[in-house]
């Protein structure tokens, strides 16, 4: 167990803060890795030594740390206006201009911009929306939203219900009873063998109209889905998967809600997912790269369909009865404001879809090591999983984490990345990277896997 001096920051920490999706025991053995400074993909911490941040955080900080005209912008309203609400009518300036940029560089189809804090607000707004929507038609029993297993959509109650991976809900009582799961796309994992993409998905599917029948469709309000699944694994959709979801949706009245917290903005090598995987949602949640994580928002942006019934119900009960203190915070506004219009300035869209077959190739070629099973990616985002026997599909023991163990190693060499639930580790570098430092950050995370394979043949 590590000794730390007295009023050290590492000894203050232990002493004071429960961090989130960490082990306490393992916190009060390792101590905290304090981070002090920040510079485009760089991060520094408090003992002077510099990584490549190869997560962009937590898939968030897109256009890189220390972006001045971020800073600027925040600054600038700090002065002008700290904090206003949107309640009761009344708004501010950065709010005003934000929905409308959302509006213009939306999906088709989509008109109306709710504010929240976070990506789980964002979930949680739009579960209620569902149920407030319904209930304005005149089918309030259809509360039940169906999400995915392996699928991660938040930790408040509602959006942690929904996010099927079982560290998020045990010990919480979660999920609740409106939350269904079905099958995950994970074609590399929960394929038959000999099964190809194609019969994959009719397979899921049918298990999904399966589930719609048993439920009733009278029940059911909202299907959510990442475009590309992030958190649980970086899972792509397999072939024909969103053609085939949306025509049974629309047989069943089913609202389809598309999660953009983490393929948003630009880093599937589309301004959103749902436009590279031909998704057409009636509700979109974003944060994350919406700001740049460099302060909190979120939002939902909805269809006229929806508004049109939140509008109608909301005048017969008096007012749209939800919101918080902080949505629309004028200073996080004109941050997310600002941030969105140096993506347009600077073309970071058409930037990630030129770089994509060169990240494509990078991540590809860690297949070259024999405990690596799959590799996948789409714009900067992409993910390589971990098989003690690729050719079986076979998993390595998971009492291991060897992909915990891999990272350690990464990390080691400069680079910071995150293990992902099903030994799966992620890359997700800010988008502002450049070919130089992308093959740096690969070559650094090569070198450590070559390190790393006499502990990976041990452990078979």
């Amino acid at each position: 167990m590590n000794e730390f001096a007295p009023n050290s920051p590492e000894a203050r920490d232990i002493a004071h803060h429960l961090h989130p999706y960490t082990s306490p025991a393992m916190l009060r053995e390792k101590g905290p890795h304090i981070m002090n400074s920040g510079s485009g993909i760089y991060v520094t911490d408090n003992d002077g030594q510099e990584f490549i941040e190869g997560m962009s955080g937590l898939w968030c900080v897109s256009l890189g740390w220390n972006e001045q005209e971020l800073i600027k912008a925040a600054t600038d309203q700090m002065q002008k206006l700290p904090y206003y609400h949107s309640f009761a009518g009344k708004t501010v300036n950065p709010a005003v201009d934000l929905a409308e940029k959302l509006i213009q560089i939306a999906p088709d189809g989509l008109s109306k911009v709710f504010f929240n804090n976070s990506g789980s607000e964002a979930n949680d707004t739009a579960i209620k929306m569902v149920w407030y929507y319904h209930a304005a038609i005149g089918k309030p029993e259809k509360k039940k939203i169906i999400s995915r297993q392996r699928g991660y959509h938040g930790v408040t109650l509602a959006a942690a219900s929904l996010t099927a991976l079982p560290y998020v809900q045990n010990g919480f009582g979660l999920p609740l009873d409106f939350a269904l799961h079905t099958s995950s796309p994970h074609y590399f994992q929960d394929a038959h063998d000999g099964e190809s993409e194609a019969e994959f998905t009719a397979r899921i599917m049918r298990e999904l109209e399966d589930m719609i029948e048993a439920e009733g469709a009278d029940t059911i309000g909202a299907f959510i889905a990442e475009p590309l699944m992030g958190a649980g694994g970086v899972i792509m959709p397999p072939e024909g998967y969103f053609e085939a979801l949306q025509p049974i949706l629309k047989k069943h009245d089913i609202l389809l809600i598309a999660d953009e917290v983490i393929c948003g903005f630009g880093r599937t090598g589309s301004m959103w997912g749902s436009q590279s995987m031909d998704v057409q949602p009636d509700m979109l949640t974003c944060a994350k790269a919406l700001s740049s994580a460099y302060l909190p928002i979120s939002a939902v942006i909805m269809s006229n369909r929806v508004y049109d019934m939140l509008a109608s119900q909301a005048e017969e009960l008096g007012i749209f009865g939800h919101g918080y203190t902080y949505s629309a915070h004028p200073v996080c506004a004109a941050v997310a404001l600002r941030a969105q219009q140096l993506m347009q300035e600077r073309g970071i869209v058409d930037k990630v879809a030129v770089q994509a077959p060169r990240f494509a190739a990078h991540v590809a070629r860690m297949d070259r090591f024999s405990f690596i099973g799959n590799t996948r990616s789409i714009g900067l985002i992409g993910a390589m999983e971990f098989s003690a026997d690729p050719e079986s599909r076979n998993k390595f023991d998971p009492h291991h984490k060897i992909a915990a163990q891999a990272v350690a190693k990464i990390q080691e060499n400069g680079v910071i990345l995150r293990a992902l639930p099903g030994d799966i580790i992620g890359f997700c570098p800010p988008l502002v990277i450049s070919d130089d430092e992308m093959d740096d950050m690969f070559a650094r995370v090569e070198t450590a896997l070559a390190d790393f394979e006499t502990t990976a043949s041990a452990l078979r």
